[in-house]
């Protein structure tokens, strides 16, 4: 899978309106969780990437004290809503940037190890 077809299928699982704020959704998720995972769980996660997702997730630092799932989603949260201010986010100040949750199969589906070839996700 490639990052455009990534992108396109987070856009409409999330419902998201256009292509660019489904990149935001993405890039904001995939650096906290670059805050997060280390060692093995990391470099298999990148590995299974389209390079321009794994770059996002491998340029976080590591937190020294990883969250817990409610807290990672309240830190999401609140890294969502700033987002919405920055310049060069699509927000803006009236329709702020959400993250929608895509369907749980789809957000946590990841192909066998082996199977990806290359470092490259599965397109079956």
């Amino acid at each position: 899978m490639s990052y455009e077809q990534m992108l396109e299928k987070v856009r409409y699982e999330g419902a998201y309106p256009a292509r660019e704020r489904a990149e935001e959704a993405v890039q904001l998720v995939l650096a906290g969780l670059g805050r997060q995972l280390t060692g093995d769980e990391r470099v298999e996660l990148a590995a299974r990437l389209p390079f321009e997702a794994a770059r996002v997730l491998t340029a976080q630092i590591p937190d020294t004290q990883p969250l817990t799932g409610w807290a990672f989603v309240r830190d999401l949260a609140a890294r969502t809503a700033r987002s919405a201010t920055r310049p060069g986010m699509t927000a803006g100040k009236d329709r702020p940037l959400l993250i929608r949750p895509a369907r749980y199969e789809t957000a946590v589906r990841l192909p066998p190890q082996g199977e990806c070839g290359e470092g490259r996700p599965s397109t079956r």
